[in-house]
């Protein structure tokens, strides 16, 4: 398990060009979660590699070398954390009904209807009531291919299961398999930005969390663990799961901007004048129809990273369409078991691609910091999903059976205006800092579009 660990840190380094010497400490060689993939080793590199790239800049401000440790248990049950969240001692919903696999008449395909919006596409691309025995008999009726176009064609979100060969074969496969892990690319000259000493890694970054879900928000709430002034984003007529927005919104205020309009465009001009990474999760060319592209917001704002999210891609034939860790999942032939759908333990393409947003977003600001410059890292569930893959099978001897027992040693309490909070506390630390959340969630919209560090 260590040196699964520590090869896939070094290879994570690589990819991004950075140095991967430094010490690492690996804590726990127990397997943690049931499943065919190293999930677990790959929690831990995911971790270890943003906890080093956090380590790097705060000795480029001044702090001390960096010595990582990461606990793999607790990793991997932090890539859970939404299953573990408690508000006022319950567990809130995560999934809506009509969520889940379904058995099409070839195979199998996933529906994912946690948005109104998408939960409509399903009835109306079916012909039938919002009723889960209804939808299932409407399925069992279609090819599992025919299913996904359908409800596809008409703005909602599905996938069918798929062998990692017919993926392979698929042209959203082969330009996902041409793609870098996490590609950084420089937008343009800036001076180099040096940071100024702090007590914590990322004191003083300002980062706007444009994104929704999982993965997105999981980078910015990572971003946040190590210091920095974290706003969210929203808009009032996006709709949200709220469980999701409990869980991924510690250390972080909520503003909402709406920007079909010119007064909500301006807003986020002005924030974004006074950013250091922007982290967005829209489709591919969603923001740079409305003006918010890399290079647009390089230009307001030289030496900004910009750190795009997205399910598919950014480029090929489904880079527009909508995306989802469960359908990705299933897609790219990681759900594939003998004809069935079985899925990771954990949403680990959401949480693993946010970890290395947030390591990405990092290594962009040490850059800035030593050569200048802006930045653009681009990363996708697909691609983190061949990743995975890429990491090999997880050894049968010793495999754990069934459900964790419930993390009472990891987790924390915090009041907040949700009510009593019980939360997975944030994985990895560097010695001399250990990574935490000092503000609970805040409601969506509750904060004024405002910095609350003073420049």
């Amino acid at each position: 398990m260590n040196n699964a660990v520590t090869d896939a840190v070094a290879d994570l380094c690589r990819g991004v060009d950075t140095d991967p010497a430094a010490e690492l400490h690996v804590a726990g060689t127990e397997p943690v979660l049931t499943s065919p993939y190293r999930v677990d080793a790959a929690a831990a590199a995911t971790v270890a590699a943003a906890t080093l790239a956090a380590g790097r800049l705060w000795q480029a401000r001044g702090g001390p070398a960096p010595t990582v440790r990461v606990d793999v248990r607790h990793a991997a049950l932090a890539f859970r954390s939404e299953r573990y969240l408690r508000v006022d001692g319950r567990a809130p919903a995560v999934w809506a009904d009509l969520s889940g696999d379904y058995r099409a008449a070839d195979g199998w395909v996933r529906l994912h209807a946690n948005y109104p919006a998408h939960r409509e596409a399903i009835t109306r691309a079916l012909g039938v009531p919002e009723d889960r025995e209804r939808v299932a008999a409407a399925v069992a009726e279609r090819g599992a291919v025919e299913v996904e176009d359908t409800v596809v064609a008409v703005g909602g979100a599905a996938a069918a299961l798929r062998t990692p060969a017919a993926w392979a074969e698929h042209p959203q496969g082969r330009t996902v398999a041409g793609l870098p892990l996490v590609a950084m690319e420089r937008l343009g000259d800036a001076p180099a930005r040096p940071l100024p000493a702090g007590d914590r890694p990322l004191d003083g970054v300002r980062v706007l969390d444009l994104t929704r879900v999982i993965a997105g928000p999981v980078a910015g709430r990572t971003l946040a663990a190590h210091g920095a002034d974290v706003l969210r984003v929203g808009a009032d007529h996006l709709a949200l799961v709220p469980a999701l927005v409990v869980d991924t919104g510690f250390g972080k205020r909520f503003t909402h901007l709406d920007l079909r309009t010119e007064p909500g465009r301006d807003a986020l001009r002005e924030l974004i004048r006074g950013a250091d990474v922007l982290l967005q999760a829209y489709r591919p060319r969603a923001l740079e129809a409305l003006g918010f592209g890399p290079r647009e917001c390089a230009a307001l704002r030289p030496g900004l990273v910009y750190v795009s999210i997205s399910a598919w891609g950014q480029d090929g034939p489904w880079r527009q369409r909508r995306g989802f860790d469960s359908l990705v999942q299933l897609a790219t032939g990681i759900a594939w078991n003998d004809g069935a759908a079985v899925a990771l333990p954990s949403q680990l393409l959401d949480h693993g691609t946010g970890w290395l947003a947030a390591m990405a977003a990092m290594v962009g600001l040490h850059r800035r910091h030593t050569v200048g410059g802006s930045w653009h890292a681009r990363l996708s569930l697909a691609r983190t999903a061949r990743w995975l893959d890429g990491l090999g099978r997880a050894s049968s001897a010793g495999s754990p059976t069934g459900e964790p027992a419930y993390p009472d040693d990891l987790m924390s309490r915090m009041d907040s205006d949700f009510g009593v909070l019980d939360h997975v506390r944030p994985p990895g630390a560097l010695d001399g800092y250990t990574p935490r959340w000092d503000t609970p969630p805040r409601r969506p919209g509750a904060d004024a579009p405002a910095w609350a560090t003073a420049r």
